[in-house]
Parts: C-alpha cells; structure tokens; sequence
C-alpha cells in the first residue's frame, strides 16, 4: 500500500496544480499523512529548476500550518485522535515517558524531527499534547522545516537531477549528523 501511494505522489509532481499538491501534502504531512513532501519537492525542481525557492516556500508554509493543525490535535483532541495516530505509528508505548521530557527538550525534538526523517507529526501531535508553548513551536518549526526544504531547494538548484540519488538516499542521514554536532556543540559550550 505504502509503495502505491509513493508511486501515486510521484505521478502528481509534474501535474499542473503540483504546487497545490505540494502544499496539501506538506499540510498534511504534518500531521497525519505518511509521505514527505521532499517526494513532490525532488521531482518539481529536478523539471523546474527556476521555481526551486518557490517550491520550498510553499512546503514551508504549508508545513508550518499543518504543523498547527497536529498542535491542535494533540491540545485538544488527543485522546480521540492524537493517540490513535500515534498508536498506528508504533509509538504508543513511549508515550508517557516520552511526554514526561518532551518539554525540557521541546525545541530540540522540534528542530530535530523537522530535518530528519523522525515523522514530523509525531512531534507536533506531541507538543499540542504536553502543551509546548506556542510561540516555541511556531519558531521552531519554521526553522526546522525551512532549513530542510531550502537545503534540498539549494542543491538541486545548484547541482541538478544528479544530486537527487544523494538527497533521495543519504540526506536525511546528513541532517541527523547535522543535529548532533548541533546539539553537541550547544552541550560543549554550556560546559565550557
């Protein structure tokens, strides 16, 4: 099922309202919706390479507000749809643990799920639910998921259809490396 609806996105990259399609992919993604945008950004790039900025920045935004919309479900919905969601996703039995320390790192769990391939509606379902402030997340978000679009923006622009494999297979491991030499050096330098 998960490989049709791969090939289904892919399809929907060159259709001619693929930005609307990016946008409501990014929305939901964010909140419930298994596949990345990054499958509708790559594609639309690779053939438009003049749009690669505006490609991003409506992944942005759209992430963003279906960002809001995962906050709201675990604010106000969780017990009916926020804890079914992550149940599907094989994390309900780190949830309790989870929420207890979830506040303490808010904005690193933020910036890290939103450039790595950690699910992104995780995150939010779980800010809403442990009651992030909104501000933080908000901020955080835009970041997080701005830096990962313009970064794939960037490159393609840059580097064309042969940088694709590389994004396709190894920058989501790029930007888990990334976030821990981040974190490590905020760690280094509280000690020093």
């Amino acid at each position: 099922m998960i490989q049709r609806l791969y090939d289904w996105t892919l399809g929907l990259a060159n259709h001619h309202n693929a930005l609307w399609v990016l946008a409501f992919v990014s929305f939901i993604e964010s909140s419930f919706f298994p596949i990345p945008p990054d499958v509708f950004m790559i594609p639309m790039i690779i053939a438009r390479p003049n749009r690669a900025f505006l490609i991003a920045t409506v992944a942005l935004g759209a992430s963003v507000l279906g960002g809001l919309l995962g906050y709201a479900i675990g604010a106000l919905a969780y017990e009916t749809l926020g804890a079914p969601i992550l149940t599907a996703m094989g994390k309900a039995d780190s949830m309790a643990e989870f929420a207890v320390r979830f506040n303490d790192l808010g904005f690193w769990a933020v910036l890290t799920a939103g450039v790595t391939p950690f699910p992104f509606k995780v995150i939010t379902i779980m800010s809403g639910w442990t009651g992030m402030p909104l501000g933080t997340f908000i901020a955080t978000s835009i970041i997080a998921r701005g830096l990962r679009f313009f970064v794939v923006a960037f490159l393609l622009w840059k580097f064309g259809a042969p940088v694709r494999t590389f994004i396709e297979r190894r920058l989501p491991l790029m930007f888990t490396l990334f976030v821990v030499l981040l974190i490590g050096g905020v760690v280094a330098l509280r000690w020093l």
